[in-house]
């Protein structure tokens, strides 16, 4: 079996949590311009992908590629290189979303023209891949920290419960790739949905292993990037070189990568490595403890001081750092807000300028626009925000667009610019349909941000 993606809160849900605003001004009606259920605009999705080049040298790429391809999520090591040999076919099963199929087609279309990897949608039964919709409560009673997950050797998750503790369901078993299985949940998100997508499709063609030193990357469990990135179809792309094959160990696929990225990342050639260290286990697990499921605050609090600790000890200076005092921000907002705005500060700064953490700055800009909000700096507000909308659309995230355009409606009628505000309002419902779902969703986003403004709170307005 492999991995599971977990539940490591992302950033967007996470930004009224516990913003400083006191416990009695919990809002309980729809921002303005938006009172009634037909007024809500119609879904927007996404058209032209806009992927950037890795900015990766290739001798750390060629590094990652040997973690992610023969090292899975546990640590165990993979005796052998495995993949599909020949044309890849993918169908759609269970009850699906309306949004799954549309998506579906658009990532298989990247995969052909930014991968080179020949795969294709079909109806036939003797498909390789089988995505199957199923609910959230059939995946949690299957894998209770999984929100969707891959598996070799079935086609069902009927299938899967059957073999789920045989060697048939073995990713260290396997030798080849001919028959797969997706399972993701029909009824999440639009946005949910497609995320599991581009993740569990690309593990279940290519590597299996996340690395949290990959800030550009969805093979990283920091739930950061929601779709392939350039730097993960050029992974793909090496994965399925005509150079490799199936049954190759580690030393020979190392032998061969450095001319494979040559060839097809030839301006990874020049760049300087980093050469990021590996990412202890005791990180990871602290990393988890503090935003994923199961622990209580105490715990999480603790989890979270855990890997601020080791992040310093290491010497890191990298996103992981900043991940860490992010973390710890997140964690302190209930109790100690502005502590917690210091560490989300210092995770900007830690962050840095660098292409491959422009997503993450644009997530933490929106914790900190909260905060200038809630204190009434409007201006300061907007320029942080303005910045991050086209890293947001330009990444194919639609809840943190939304909540980005959100805040904005927010900073500028408290900068007296109210019917700019309306409108930037309006506008970010279609993409929060898309990022959140639901319309009470939509409508508890817009509440929840809207709780910010101090105008509204002093007028009554919520």
């Amino acid at each position: 079996m492999r991995k599971a993606r977990r539940y490591l809160l992302p950033f967007y849900l996470l930004l009224g949590a516990c913003m400083p605003v006191g416990q009695g001004d919990t809002p309980t009606r729809a921002a303005s311009s938006v009172e009634s259920e037909a007024s809500l605009p119609p879904m927007k999705s996404f058209s032209v992908p806009r992927p950037q080049p890795p900015v990766a040298s290739n001798s750390d790429m060629a590094r990652d590629f040997l973690d992610l391809a023969f090292t899975l999520e546990s640590g165990r090591q993979l005796p052998v290189f495995t993949r599909f040999e020949g044309p890849i076919t993918v169908r759609v099963t269970g009850e699906a979303p309306v949004s799954l199929t549309p998506d579906l087609k658009r990532l298989l279309h990247r995969l052909r023209t930014e991968a080179g990897i020949q795969i294709d949608l079909t109806g036939g039964a003797n498909a390789n891949i089988t995505v199957q919709a199923v609910t959230r409560s059939e995946i949690r009673d299957t894998l209770p920290s999984a929100a969707c997950f891959v598996v070799p050797n079935v086609s069902s998750l009927a299938e899967y419960r059957s073999a789920r503790r045989t060697k048939k369901v073995s990713w260290s078993q396997l030798r080849t790739r001919e028959r797969l299985a997706i399972f993701l949940p029909n009824d999440s998100s639009p946005q949910e949905v497609r995320d599991c997508l581009h993740e569990e499709l690309a593990q279940a063609i290519g590597p299996l292993n996340d690395l949290y030193r990959l800030p550009d990357s969805v093979f990283n469990d920091d739930n950061v990037h929601t779709v392939l990135t350039g730097h993960d179809m050029t992974i793909l792309r090496a994965y399925y070189d005509p150079g490799l094959r199936n049954g190759m160990t580690r030393n020979e696929v190392a032998d061969r990568l450095p001319a494979i990225l040559a060839r097809i990342n030839p301006r990874g050639v020049n760049v300087a490595p980093q050469r990021l260290s590996k990412t202890p286990r005791i990180w990871i697990d602290a990393v988890q403890t503090a935003l994923g499921p199961g622990a209580n605050p105490a715990q999480r609090r603790s989890a979270a001081t855990e890997a601020l600790k080791v992040a310093s000890a290491l010497g890191w200076t990298d996103h992981r750092r900043a991940f860490s005092h992010y973390a710890m921000g997140r964690l302190l907002q209930a109790t100690d807000p502005q502590a917690a705005q210091d560490h989300f500060v210092l995770a900007q700064r830690f962050f840095g300028k660098s292409p491959d953490t422009a997503l993450h700055r644009a997530y933490v800009a929106s914790q900190l626009a909260a905060y200038a909000i809630s204190a009434g700096r409007a201006k300061d507000a907007l320029a942080l925000l303005t910045p991050h909308l086209d890293t947001a659309a330009r990444h194919e995230n639609a809840a943190l667009l939304a909540t980005l355009m959100m805040l904005r409606a927010e900073a500028l009628e408290l900068d007296g610019r109210v019917t700019e505000g309306r409108k930037v309002r309006l506008d970010s419902l279609g993409w929060a349909r898309y990022g959140f779902g639901s319309e009470w969703a939509v409508r508890a986003k817009l509440r929840e941000i809207g709780s910010l403004n101090p105008a509204r709170r002093r007028r009554g307005a919520l």
